[in-house]
Order: structure tokens, then C-alpha cells, then sequence
């Protein structure tokens, strides 16, 4: 008997930190993966680490926030991988600055990236999960959905995802779709190194004094986020909608 066709996932922000982990873990779990960024030849690491491991991977780029772009890449990934049956957004900028400061460009970009980015892509994508009658869709928010100095745009739009998720659980699960969100804390990646940067600090130092204030003692990895969104796709979780959980190490960190 021949074994049926992989389910299919796209990753969002997959050529590095948490999106490259969670590409690299859900082929682990046997899903064909699109590894989606903004450049397409930014995820060569990303999909090589796939093929590597005996696991089947197609790079795109494409602008989350572009509505042709996104309609056009979920339209190839259906030709050349299969139907998206799972999603995962997390693609995602920041632009720190006190409120004062703060552009409109610095608003708006980080609005579009985040909020239209998973509202379009998750548009494009559910058709196929509605007609397979099956489905998992995994946002990416933040603790600074909580509120967090100097991120008042960041903190918004990671709010809103977690409204935008339980929409979804709403709208989708008649059809076996779930909806659910990753509120990571402290992650090492190069998005946080930047923000080490930005404000002056030594990176090693920077990790050391936050992982101090984390209750497991340690600061994240990738691969812990990676792991969360291993279980919200995964068949047995299947009654989990709607839901956010903080993977921080602590209540809030």
C-alpha cells in the first residue's frame, strides 16, 4: 500500500531564529514545509538543513504584507508541495521607540508585517485547509503583548494577534481547523541581539542579566518555540483552540 502524500506546512519568516527551528522541526515531524521569507535565497540554510535530514523542503519569497504576493506564493506551494494545511506566521520586524519618537513608517511597518501579514496569509491559506477539513494555524505573539517600553507598535500588533487567533478558533474549527498562539519571552536570535545593539549592551552580558530575572534560569532558544508548535500542529491537539501560551520560562519574562 503506498503511503499518502506529506501534509504541508508554511513557515513565515523561516530563514532564520524561531521561523528556521520551526521549518527544520515540523519536517522532523514528516511535513513537507515551505520556508517562506522576504528574500527567497535567504532560506537556502534553511531548506539545505531540511534536505540534509532526509526531509522536503521549497524555498519562496514573498512580502507577507503584498496581497499578490501572498496569494501568488500560497498558489506554488499548492502546485509544488501540496495543499498548506498548516501555517505558521511568524514572520515579523521591530522598530523600537519611546512614543515621541515613534514614525508613522515605524508604526505602520510593523502593523503591516505582523497584523496584514497573518491576516493575508492565513486568507490565502485556509481555502485548503476548509477542503481538506483539517487544519492547524499557529501565530506568533509575543510577552510584549503584555506591554513593553519603547514597543508600542510591537506590543499592538502582538496583542492583536492573539484577538486575531481566537477570531479564527471561532470562524475555523466547524471546518477542523485550530487556531492558536506562541507568546514567546526572551529568545536568542538576531532580532534580540539587535535590540542588545541598539540599546548599547554587550550581547553575553545582555543574555546573562535576562536569563537572572527568568525562573527556569535560562534564557530561550529557537528550538523551544519550535517544540510548542510541534504539539498545537500535531493530530493529538486537535481540541486546543483559541489558546496562548506564554513560553517564557516564568508567568512573564
Amino acid at each position: 500500500m503506498s503511503e499518502s502524500p506529506a501534509r504541508v506546512a508554511v513557515v513565515t519568516g523561516a530563514a532564520r531564529g524561531i521561523g528556521a527551528a520551526t521549518a527544520v522541526r515540523l519536517a522532523a515531524d514528516g511535513f513537507a514545509v515551505a520556508v517562506l521569507d522576504l528574500d527567497e535565497a535567504s532560506t537556502a540554510g534553511t531548506v539545505q538543513a531540511i534536505e540534509a535530514a532526509g526531509g522536503r523542503a521549497l524555498a519562496v519569497g514573498a512580502d507577507v504584507g503584498d496581497a499578490g504576493q501572498v496569494q501568488a506564493a500560497v498558489d506554488r506551494v499548492a502546485a509544488e508541495l501540496g495543499p498548506p494545511v498548516v501555517l505558521v506566521n511568524n514572520a515579523g520586524v521591530t522598530r523600537d521607540n519611546l512614543l515621541f519618537k515613534m514614525t508613522d513608517a515605524d508604526w505602520d511597518l510593523v502593523m503591516t508585517v505582523h497584523l496584514r501579514g497573518s491576516f493575508l496569509m492565513t486568507r490565502a491559506c485556509q481555502k485548503h485547509m476548509v477542503d481538506a477539513g483539517w487544519g492547524r494555524i499557529v501565530n506568533l505573539s509575543s510577552t510584549s503583548a503584555l506591554g513593553n517600553r519603547g514597543q508600542a507598535n510591537y506590543a499592538t500588533a502582538k496583542a492583536g494577534l492573539q484577538g486575531f487567533t481566537k477570531t479564527l478558533a471561532i470562524e475555523l474549527g466547524r471546518f477542523g481547523v485550530t487556531a492558536n498562539a506562541i507568546a514567546p519571552g526572551f529568545i536568542q536570535t538576531e532580532m534580540t541581539k539587535a535590540t542588545a545593539e541598539r540599546i548599547g549592551r554587550n550581547w553575553e552580558e545582555y543574555v546573562a542579566e535576562r536569563a537572572a530575572a527568568i525562573p527556569v534560569a535560562r534564557a530561550g532558544v529557537p528550538e523551544d518555540i519550535a517544540h510548542t508548535v510541534s504539539f498545537f500542529v500535531s493530530e493529538g491537539a486537535g481540541f486546543v483552540s483559541g489558546q496562548v501560551v506564554y513560553v517564557a520560562g516564568g508567568p512573564r519574562t
